[in-house]
């Protein structure tokens, strides 16, 4: 263990789930062995006011309450502007430590100057030896689509050795160096939900860094404690946010190939899925999506219509 490595902070948001908060806290107090963390948990407000209750619990923890619900981006920001450490540690509350977790992150970053990103090896947690994340593929900007390695597969150790650079982190698990935060800035919150830590990967290697996995640390994933596997709300912000990567970071020679491709092929095929399954609401969810796009820059706060 390098013990002259900086501080960590590591940071997680609530929204309505504080048992499943408190689980993972219980996890990082069970398996932590890194010397020099801080934790920072923002309630992005949530019905029921916890941090209260959790100030007398916890008393080494960082509270900190928003009386509104900001998003993903928004309540990590939250987190990151009180943040201390050299290297942050943005873990969705409905994660699991696992013995050596932060240390061996630390490490990797420390090991590779070049790089401002890591995430480790995921397994979901229901499923504890099926792999959820190994790296991602890189983004083909002609579609909006990549793929995420190894998602799926039972962990045999075939991607063991396979840490290196990657397209992409993963937003449940992701720890950045300052350095990085404070050339490429933040996550851009008009996001709220999905596609605002990939935009955030390619802001950071517009700075000139790698971005990373490292699967000798392994974390796993209550996948969709919050959101469900399928919902409105899923649905209308995985389409208009898939549309607002690209208007932010693909060049115009991918646009001009992407805006037909998602209006001709996309589209339709979203609409006849939603029929099959006789989700008829999500049609009109998915023309909100798209109206968003023609009717805001990429820079318009995410305000108004959210699918309950």
């Amino acid at each position: 263990m390098n013990t002259t490595a900086g501080r960590v902070s590591i940071i997680t948001v609530n929204f309505n789930q504080a048992a499943v908060t408190e689980a993972m806290l219980a996890s990082v107090f069970l398996h932590n062995d890194y010397p020099g963390i801080e934790i920072i948990v923002v309630d992005n407000g949530s019905t029921m006011n916890p941090v209260p209750a959790w100030q007398l619990q916890y008393p080494g923890v960082q509270f900190i309450r928003s009386e509104k619900n900001t998003g993903f981006a928004g309540g990590n920001n939250i987190g990151i502007r009180q943040a201390k450490g050299e290297f942050l540690f943005l873990v969705n509350n409905d994660t699991e430590f696992t013995p050596g977790l932060v240390t061996q992150l630390v490490n990797t970053l420390i090991a590779y100057p070049e790089t401002g990103m890591v995430s480790p090896k995921i397994r979901y947690y229901q499923q504890p030896d099926i792999l959820q994340y190994a790296g991602f593929t890189r983004m083909n900007f002609f579609t909006a689509r990549n793929h995420c390695i190894g998602q799926f597969e039972k962990d045999n150790g075939q991607y063991d050795s396979a840490s290196g650079t990657t397209g992409y982190v993963h937003g449940a698990a992701m720890m950045i160096k300052r350095a990085a935060i404070e050339k490429a800035g933040s996550m851009k919150e008009n996001y709220f939900l999905y596609y605002e830590e990939m935009d955030w990967c390619e802001s950071i290697k517009r700075q000139g860094y790698d971005i990373r996995v490292d699967t000798q640390a392994l974390i796993y994933h209550k996948e969709s404690v919050s959101v469900g596997q399928k919902s409105a709300l899923k649905e209308y912000f995985m389409n208009r946010n898939r549309v607002l990567f690209i208007r932010r970071n693909a060049g115009w020679y991918h646009k001009i190939v992407f805006y037909p491709y998602f209006i001709l092929v996309v589209t339709p095929r979203n609409i006849i899925s939603y029929i099959k399954n006789g989700q008829w609401s999500f049609i009109a969810i998915l023309f909100r999506a798209i109206w968003w796009n023609l009717s805001h820059t990429v820079n318009s706060p995410e305000q108004g219509y959210r699918p309950k």
